[in-house]
């Protein structure tokens, strides 16, 4: 039995949003639910929820070469996921893409150009409302609501989910993944060309010592070593301090600890200008001034949690900093 037709008679007068207005809405949305968790059951066994991995129809990790096409060449496409706004925003056409994550239209969470999200509607991911956008494709990440991919996927919504890329040949495959499911392989392999570009530029020339560097994130958390920042930092020619002294992803460098034995330069993600907030003020503690022979540079917060575009843009501001090194300044600025 197709859960979707479960679905539809419980409220019959029910607009595609599931729902109206006043008390009727109300009662109609409370019975919708109850058949969408119904439509759960009768998905569960179902053909598609027995196949391999028990995951049904669209749900794929990221960066596996399984990926199934949607039913449509080129699909409309809701992303839940700050990370594919970024890449769908760069391989799908305009008039695809329904909606992106609300992540990518706020500047202090966003991983792409704030101004060319802002042209898409902004979704909080409520299963409600991209069921209203009647997308025919849903991109989540990997730690979205299970409970509301299931749901979504009990209607019949085509949902494909990519977990965080750690490493460049994990974004290469997600763009590639990402460019296929939108119908667009060609925009795919050359965002591919570009990053790979990207990587070529910025190695240092052959013989070059890495420079000991320190990726400071707010709060004092530190990037591990099998992460995609760790291995840009690598490519434009940069050890990564705090792996090298035991520290691994996620942990926290105390101030002391940095004092005590300071890299040769200092990468503080956030914003060394304008008022610094709680969670910066670590990285931007008077008592660094002391570290004479230490440089300081400032990374954008949307350089660091994605891959896909933003790993030229990444590459570009780390070899800035190394230039910049090479010609003994100590403060370095955006």
């Amino acid at each position: 039995m197709n859960p979707r037709a479960a679905f539809r008679p419980v409220c019959p007068t029910l607009p595609a949003r599931l729902g109206g207005t006043g008390g009727r809405s109300r009662v109609c949305r409370i019975l919708a639910l109850g058949a969408l968790a119904a439509g759960l059951v009768l998905s569960a066994c179902s053909p598609d929820a027995l196949a391999p991995g028990g995951e049904g129809k669209g749900g794929h990790e990221q960066g596996s070469p399984h990926h199934q096409p949607t039913p449509h060449h080129q699909p409309t496409i809701v992303s839940l996921n700050p990370c594919t706004d970024a890449i769908l925003a760069q391989v799908a056409d305009p008039a695809q893409i329904r909606a992106l994550s609300a992540y990518s239209s706020d500047p202090e969470q966003s991983s792409m150009d704030v101004a060319l999200a802002r042209r898409f509607p902004a979704t909080n991911g409520a299963v409600e409302t991209v069921l209203a956008l009647h997308p025919d494709l849903l991109v989540a990440s990997t730690y979205t609501d299970p409970a509301s991919l299931a749901a979504m996927r009990a209607v019949g919504l085509h949902v494909e989910t990519f977990a965080i890329a750690n490493s460049v040949a994990q974004s290469r495959a997600q763009v590639r993944d990402l460019a296929r499911l939108a119908g667009h392989v060609d925009r795919g392999e050359a965002l591919v060309r570009q990053i790979d570009r990207a990587m070529a530029e910025a190695a240092p020339a052959p013989g070059s010592k890495p420079i000991p560097a320190v990726l400071w994130e707010p709060g004092g958390t530190v990037p591990g070593q099998a992460t995609l920042v760790a291995e840009l930092m690598a490519q434009a020619g940069f050890a990564n301090f705090s792996a090298q002294r035991g520290l691994g992803q996620s942990e926290r460098l105390p101030l002391e600890r940095m004092l005590a034995d300071p890299p040769r330069v200092i990468l503080a993600v956030g914003h060394a200008r304008g008022p610094i907030p709680e969670d910066d003020r670590l990285l931007f503690h008077p008592a660094l001034a002391a570290l004479g022979h230490t440089a300081r540079a400032t990374l954008a917060p949307n350089l660091i949690y994605c891959g896909g575009p933003t790993i030229p843009r990444m590459l570009a501001r780390l070899v800035a900093v190394r230039h910049q090194l090479d010609q003994h300044q100590q403060d370095i600025r955006p």
